[in-house]
């Protein structure tokens, strides 16, 4: 039975030790960690000390949790989960302070100023990172190494036989010096005394040279006087010293700064009771507006040349049943990440087909009455595409003009943007069935892609096969040829 009552008092104190643990659990847990609020990312060179699940400051204030730390191109991708009444700016930073000295760091961030506000899946900018406690033990230890290098010359000069004899024959030398001048003092205390006497009876001497040199100084200041004193000239008037002349000079120049100040005093007044242009422009708030607005007009068209980011492509495919080479040459504008504009020019060895229908009435009557002449012409010339394209996750939609012709399209991004499904729909000018074509695009190296997919897939005499092989390059590579590269990478 006592057996009994203790597993009974064990297995209560499991019940609530794991009852206190759910409720210091779900009191410690933010609406960040229930799903609601907001995720944002940033690039690190070093996460050590950080850990999932740690904490998010503002101000030393907890606003969140790391939600995920993952390696991404050789650095370290921290994802941050906020709470949803957190705002971020458009120039909110990310930084890593050391928490302990045992190695732990957290996240703290900076709100930033400036639209836009940023939004789930931004990246923020990173501070720079702090010294680490490896760096702290790095600069201990070459210290260290200092110090023993110190300490073993010591013992070398000092700790040796040899060495404590020196510093004996030193102190004894000390004590010889203090020893001698005690004596040579003693000895020549008489000569000193004679000394002094000398040094008096030489200051009781020179006292009437110090009376001459003091009369020099009166004639000096009477000089002066008289330099600064106005001398005359006649009984009309008198002409004032050298001396005094700067002075009223002086003089004359204060009064001119004076009444220079007094006119700034009333520019200033006229601004402030809103008169003259400059007036108006400072107490005129619907003008102070529009200016402002024109000035917030230029800044955003400034940034957005800034974000903007261009990726250049060259692309050939071969046509198997036709034995054909086309050519492409791309230019995609990526003024955000969710949206771009692509252009192409097109080398297509099909050229551009054109059609002509005439019909013809006759009488004779060996003819028919009424016939109709439809004549098709192909010319070998460049085709081109301007399609505005917009993402939502792996779908892009884009429609325009798709090789000199209206045209829709659908892409399908998968594996982390590795994979492309290419669908395009157009031509609808051309033949009886729009063109409608269809390819796959791999990433398997940087910048090169290997293409493959069918052509005219409606149209059975015109299908083809083809394979090809395009080069992406982004303005990080080009921005030295292109004036619009910037902005970062989609």
């Amino acid at each position: 039975m006592a057996t009994l009552t203790q597993g009974a008092k064990v297995g209560a104190f499991l019940l609530i030790s794991a009852a206190g643990g759910l409720l210091v659990y779900r009191t410690v847990k933010k609406e960040v960690g229930d799903g609601t609020g907001y995720t944002v990312h940033a690039y690190l060179n070093d996460a050590s000390g950080l850990a999932p699940h740690s904490r998010v400051t503002i101000a030393g204030i907890p606003v969140g949790s790391i939600q995920k730390i993952s390696l991404e191109q050789g650095r370290a991708r921290v994802d941050v989960r906020l709470a949803a009444d957190v705002a971020l700016n458009s120039s909110a930073t990310l930084g890593v302070r050391s928490a302990s000295l045992l190695g732990e760091n957290i996240i703290v961030l900076t709100p930033g100023v400036g639209e836009p506000k940023k939004k789930d899946g931004d990246e923020i900018a990173t501070l720079p990172e702090p010294k680490s406690f490896d760096n702290l033990k790095e600069q201990l230890s070459s210290i260290a190494d200092d110090i023993k290098k110190v300490s073993h010359q010591l013992a070398e000069s000092v700790g040796t036989d040899r060495g404590g004899q020196q510093i004996k024959d030193i102190l004894r030398n000390v004590a010889d010096a203090t020893e001698q001048l005690d004596l040579a003092v003693r000895e020549n205390r008489a000569g000193i005394r004679h000394t002094i006497d000398n040094v008096d009876r030489i200051t009781s001497r020179g006292a009437p040279k110090v009376d001459a040199i003091l009369e020099n100084v009166r004639i000096i200041t009477e000089d002066v006087k008289v330099m600064l004193a106005k001398t005359g000239a006649g009984a009309e008037g008198t002409e004032s010293g050298e001396l005094r002349q700067t002075i009223e000079r002086i003089n004359r120049a204060s009064k001119s700064l004076e009444s220079t100040l007094a006119h700034a005093d009333n520019i200033a007044g006229r601004m402030d009771r809103g008169e003259g242009t400059l007036g108006r422009l400072s107490k005129d708030e619907a003008l102070i507006n529009e200016v402002q607005g024109v000035a917030e007009g230029v800044n955003d068209y400034v940034d957005s040349l800034r974000r903007l980011q261009t990726v250049v492509g060259l692309r050939s495919d071969y046509n198997y049943l036709s034995s054909t080479v086309k050519s492409y040459v791309e230019l995609r504008l990526y003024p955000r990440e969710d949206k771009y504009y692509l252009i192409e020019l097109i080398n297509d060895p099909r050229g551009i087909t054109s059609y002509k229908q005439e019909d013809v009435d006759s009488t004779d009557p060996n003819k028919p009455p009424h016939s109709r002449t439809v004549t098709t012409t192909t010319q070998s010339s460049l085709r081109f595409t301007v399609q505005f394209a917009k993402r939502l996750g792996p779908f892009t939609g884009r429609f325009g003009i798709k090789e000199s012709s209206g045209g829709l399209g659908w892409d399908t991004t998968l594996f982390r943007n590795r994979l492309e499904i290419v669908q395009d729909v157009f031509g609808f000018g051309e033949e009886a069935i729009p063109r409608y074509r269809v390819y796959a695009a791999w990433q398997f190296l940087d910048h090169f892609w290997l293409l493959g997919g069918v052509d005219h897939i409606l149209l059975e005499q015109r299908r083809d096969f083809f394979m090809g092989l395009q080069l992406r390059f982004t303005d990080e590579d080009l921005k030295t040829i292109l004036p619009f590269a910037g902005g970062v990478r989609p």
